[in-house]
């Protein structure tokens, strides 16, 4: 089992910046996938931005050159960097972690920007 926990949410005016930070507990194992996935009110979860353990990433058109995903492995921590933020970023941002068969969520944290 993973257990997993995000902290750096908050309110921020359109252009500014957040990181968001989530640390997992429990049994990780190499070769996982860590993520962050978004859902603004009304609509579904989507992909934000995941990478591997190798350290490949992808991420949505919607965040390209802005918003940066890294990890630490040796922390079991991954974080997202958010700049030039924009009101349509507004959502409960979760981290996601794929190991093997198995998915984790974390309990997200809110992410508002005002225009």
């Amino acid at each position: 089992q993973v257990q997993l926990v995000e902290s750096g949410g908050g309110l921020v005016q359109a252009g500014g910046s957040l990181s968001l930070s989530c640390v997992a507990s429990g049994s990780m194992f190499s070769g996982n996938t860590m993520g962050w996935y978004r859902q603004a009110p009304g609509k579904q979860r989507e992909l934000v931005a995941r990478i591997t353990s190798g350290g490949n990433t992808n991420y949505a058109d919607s965040v390209k050159g802005r918003f940066a995903i890294s990890r630490d492995n040796a922390k079991k921590t991954v974080y997202l960097q958010m700049n030039s933020l924009k009101p349509e970023d507004t959502a409960v941002y979760y981290c996601n972690v794929l190991q093997r068969r198995d998915v984790y969520w974390g309990q997200g944290t809110q992410v508002t920007v005002s225009s």
